[in-house]
């Protein structure tokens, strides 16, 4: 499969992804399929860059910081510069990420402290309806 050129359908098998999906990175000028009439079909490169793309969306990386990316992507080079920011960016994400996973771990501490209060209020109501 790796010069192999795949339809629409074997790149929404292989990756999961809808048609719709192909077509969306394709009008954002993310990947770029051959066109034989109707037929779109998918290349290497094109495959390197949805894997690419799909990790990205993982980690929340906007759909522009992908586009940045992909483009400094020098084939046959080292890549020296795409490698850069790309860690660049993944720090910046990571900073992000531990942030709210801070914020979000001190909203269910909070959360879990207002479920008991409300919780033993409770029972204490039911207990004073039974036995006042």
């Amino acid at each position: 499969m790796p010069d192999e050129l795949m339809t629409i359908r074997e790149m929404c098998d292989a990756f999961s992804v809808t048609p719709r999906t192909l077509r969306f990175y394709e009008a954002r000028e993310l990947i770029f399929p051959e066109r034989r009439g109707q037929h779109r079909l998918y290349d290497r490169r094109d495959r390197a860059r949805l894997t690419l793309i799909l990790r990205g969306k993982r980690f929340g990386f906007s759909l522009e910081q992908m586009r940045q990316l992909l483009e400094i992507y020098e084939p046959g080079g080292s890549n020296r510069t795409q490698i850069a920011a790309t860690l660049a960016v993944g720090r910046e994400r990571l900073a992000d990420m531990e942030r709210q996973h801070a914020e979000l771990s001190e909203a269910v501490a909070e959360l879990k402290t207002q479920i008991a209060d409300a919780e033993a209020r409770l029972a204490d109501m039911t207990r004073d309806k039974f036995t006042g």
